[in-house]
């Protein structure tokens, strides 16, 4: 049990549009992270989580290091994720915990600066993936701030670096996907290696990760129009698309975890309407997709009450669009 579910159950709703098919394309699988609101994070767990309401037929897992490889030679460990989650989704495959099938595609990682090297790796993501292995995340989150912000950090201007660059010349090759996460002033990079590599699709993890705490608290509005010409720009590569969430994490300054009682779902949609709206409205329902960003996001929100919010977003929105951004364009882009 994680440690917020009786805060979590302090706010109840019911489900809105609960027919509404859903593909979720962002979240994790974890075991024993005790960093975590949620330090276990496994098939039991998320089960719970689909079955709270929404009409959830797929998702897709993206990498968190979870299950690395404890040896072997260092740039192979990560593929130990991709065989741990492989085997959650052959578990789901088999139809006896239910209809959606959990971890249809899967987003792995893999050092990229090791150049025309990382190609041994990447192949090897696939000969494991059981035919779902779609794509990298190497995350660029890299802030001045270190520890203020957040204590994971890459190395500064990641995606910048020439070596970076040659690894990321193979994902065309493998025909796999690239997860940019990065933070708010580093948009800019992503957009530069977009327009770089313009045959390798990017998915824009979190909306380029709107920073709201440390240097960055208290500075919302101040921080809202650079931000939104950053993601006009990116939004100008064709080869990008955007995942609509991730935006509840205690990083982002919304401080809910710190409330008495969890946000509902009108209060989550009208806190975070301007990163939605601007996103959509530049990149188009068929470049957008919804994601939980589970159980990351699950320390403000539970998973009723954000995809409520979304849904509150969308209400006047048309079929064909409701079906572009819950469900068809993950399903385009994660080849699922």
């Amino acid at each position: 049990m994680a440690t917020n579910d009786n805060w979590l159950a302090l706010v109840q709703e019911e489900t809105l549009e609960p027919d509404l098919p859903i593909c979720d394309p962002h979240h994790h699988l974890w075991d024993q992270r005790p960093d975590r609101v949620e330090p276990r994070y496994m098939m039991d767990e998320i089960l719970v989580d689909l079955n709270s309401g929404h009409n959830i037929v797929s998702t897709v897992f993206v990498q968190c290091t979870a299950m690395h490889r404890a040896d072997g030679p260092e740039a192979m460990r990560p593929v130990g994720e991709t065989e741990f989650v492989n085997g959650i989704a052959a578990m789901s495959a088999s139809g006896l915990y239910g209809s959606t099938r959990i971890a249809a595609g899967i987003v792995g990682t893999a050092d990229l600066t090791l150049g025309d090297a990382v190609g041994e790796v990447l192949e090897a993501h696939v000969q494991v993936g059981g035919g779902r292995f779609r794509g990298i995340r190497q995350s660029a989150a890299w802030d001045p701030a270190g520890d203020a912000v957040a204590n994971r950090m890459a190395q500064p201007h990641l995606y910048m670096d020439a070596n970076f660059r040659t690894g990321y010349a193979q994902l065309a090759r493998f025909n796999m996907t690239f997860e940019g996460w990065c933070y708010h002033h580093q948009i800019k990079e992503l957009t530069d290696l977009a327009r770089a590599f313009p045959d390798t699709t990017i998915i824009l993890d979190h909306f380029g990760g709107p920073l709201g705490v440390g240097p960055y608290a208290g500075q919302r509005e101040a921080l809202l129009e650079p931000w939104r010409q950053d993601i006009t720009e990116l939004a100008k590569c064709a080869n990008v698309v955007a995942k609509l969430g991730g935006i509840n994490m205690p990083i982002n300054g919304f401080g809910w975890h710190e409330r008495e009682r969890p946000p509902t779902s009108q209060e989550l949609m009208e806190a975070t309407r301007p990163y939605y709206e601007h996103a959509i409205e530049q990149f188009g329902v068929d470049r957008c997709m919804f994601e939980s960003n589970y159980p990351v996001d699950k320390e403000s929100c539970s998973y009723n009450i954000l995809w409520n919010s979304f849904k509150r977003l969308t209400a006047s929105y048309s079929v064909d669009e409701k079906a572009k951004l819950y469900h068809d364009t993950a399903a385009r882009v994660y080849r699922l």
